[in-house]
């Protein structure tokens, strides 16, 4: 059976080394990237890399730009890296496409968890398809559509709509969505639920009133009769 891909981007060589030792440890196969253009380069080389842990400040091209460049063609999962915690530069992230978003200094055994936990959901081969009120989500191809029409979800958006209409008429705390969606113990605050819920609702159209806000509490995914 042929490794799992996953790219690594950073200009610093000692910190490749580091999560490529940790990631190998668990059969993953590690590619690397100095720069934002030599990643650009690989993945479109590769193409079936499955994920790819991205450092924000780099020569040539930048993070930002890299993520850009990508997202107009593929969804693969994207961990960006950075030496910045500006909760700007996190939102910049996240409006970009970003799945998840990790400051350094980090610990490798999460930075693994996390990897693991995307790659889980992303193929975990579930067959169900879920229909719920115009909205139909085919959870094998990775797709919704909303009155017949696709909708273009990035993976972590994806997946927070399946959440969502798994647990209709359920009241779910920011911190159930984030240990079930993120699926590790998450250490942040709620604005990274709540960029995601508003650029969900945005995509869903007249279907986002669906994704009630619950104040003080968190969200629940109600359809209206």
């Amino acid at each position: 059976m042929d490794k799992i891909k996953i790219l690594v981007v950073d200009d610093e060589a000692r910190m490749r080394k580091l999560v490529k030792d940790f990631l190998s440890i668990k059969g993953y196969q590690v590619l690397e990237a100095g720069d934002g253009e030599e990643a650009v380069d690989l993945f479109f080389q590769q193409k079936d890399i499955a994920l790819i842990l991205l450092d924000v400040m780099m020569p040539k091209m930048d993070g930002w730009e890299v993520v850009k460049t990508i997202r107009k063609y593929s969804q693969v999962p994207i961990i960006m890296l950075t030496a910045r915690g500006e909760e700007s530069d996190e939102l910049q992230g996240f409006n970009l496409g970003v799945d998840e978003y990790i400051s350094k200094p980090f610990s490798p055994k999460i930075l693994v968890a996390r990897v693991e936990a995307i790659l889980r959901r992303s193929n975990g081969g579930s067959q169900d398809v879920i229909d719920v009120g115009g909205i139909h989500i085919d959870k094998t191809a990775h797709q919704v559509s909303v009155d017949g029409k696709p909708v273009d979800l990035s993976y972590k958006e994806f997946e927070l709509m399946t959440y969502f209409a798994e647990n209709q008429g359920i009241a779910l705390s920011r911190e159930k969505i984030l240990n079930n969606v993120w699926n590790y113990d998450y250490f942040g605050d709620a604005r990274t639920i709540d960029t995601h819920v508003k650029k969900l609702r945005s995509k869903l159209g007249e279907k986002g009133e669906y994704i009630k806000t619950i104040w003080g509490m968190g969200y629940k995914f109600e359809v209206s009769e």
